[in-house]
């Protein structure tokens, strides 16, 4: 766990980024679509790691109510399930390598 304002200004050297749950505090819209009801909240800047995985249960909104962007990035890859077998499930695969 990193604080936003520690992270932001180097998520462009992160490599990968995993995201667990999380929805409208990373979602790029808040900085780019002045229509978005969260524009100009301060976010996690996920969008711009190489890498993004994020683990969530479904596709659905977060409190905000609205899509996330970030979900269909080309950088960002979802995993869908529960996110402590997803994490116990990708462990697994790091260590059978």
């Amino acid at each position: 766990m990193v604080e936003m304002d520690d992270i932001n200004p180097r998520m462009d050297s992160v490599d990968v980024c995993v995201v667990i749950g999380a929805n409208d505090v990373v979602n790029p819209a808040a900085l780019d679509d002045e229509s978005s009801p969260i524009y100009g909240m301060p976010i996690i800047e996920t969008h711009r790691a190489k890498t993004v995985i994020v683990l969530k249960r479904s596709m659905n909104p977060g409190f905000a109510g609205i899509q996330n962007a970030l979900f269909f990035a080309e950088n960002a890859r979802m995993y869908f399930g529960d996110a402590k077998a997803s994490i116990q499930a990708l462990v697994a695969e790091f260590k059978n390598d």
